[in-house]
């Protein structure tokens, strides 16, 4: 036994690393979402940012949009040109994204200036395109509702997580401890 931890002793520690960065930042996520009252449909500050930011930069496309605030869940209704078109909840916020984005960045080392300077980078980076994706979501089903599931279920996600997947190539490849080895 002790022959394989010493093996595979690199990839046990990525994989300490991940999920202890991993949970930790989700305990935290968890805490300030805790410190909304959902009983009373109060949504959290993120999430009503992200709400906000969407239905400008919906407007930035030209076309008419307003929130409201969900009467029956703590979410907020996302209106295009007077049609709802979608619910903007706490999932939709991609701190969740950004959260296993850092704890694979955190996992996969490199030195702490370029790491945190990566984190922040690509955090911004997923942030502003989940803006537009929602928005771009939300002016599709204003088109096109019947096609809810292919664009919602798979057409977007595969957008953020395929953004996502290629930050950490660009990480590994480009700045990580592994990357430095490679180039010398």
């Amino acid at each position: 036994m002790k022959k394989y931890i010493i093996q595979y002793k690199p990839f046990l520690i990525f994989l300490l690393k991940f999920f202890l960065s991993y949970l930790i930042l989700t305990f935290l996520y968890q805490f300030y979402l805790n410190s909304f009252d959902s009983s009373s449909l109060e949504v959290d500050s993120i999430t009503q940012l992200v709400s906000v930011q969407t239905q400008q930069t919906i407007e930035l496309f030209q076309y008419n949009s307003y929130l409201e605030p969900h009467p029956k869940q703590n979410s907020t209704m996302l209106f295009v040109e007077g049609k709802n078109v979608a619910r903007v909840v706490e999932g939709c916020n991609a701190i969740s994204v950004i959260i296993l984005f850092i704890a694979f960045v955190i996992a996969f080392k490199g030195n702490w200036k370029k790491t945190v300077l990566f984190i922040l980078a690509g955090s911004i980076l997923i942030y502003v395109l989940n803006i537009i994706r929602i928005a771009l979501i939300a002016i599709a089903l204003y088109h096109y509702p019947q096609h809810e599931h292919l664009l919602h279920g798979v057409i977007f996600p595969l957008f953020i997580y395929g953004v996502v997947f290629l930050l950490w190539v660009i990480w590994v490849n480009k700045f990580s401890v592994y990357a430095i080895q490679k180039k010398a």
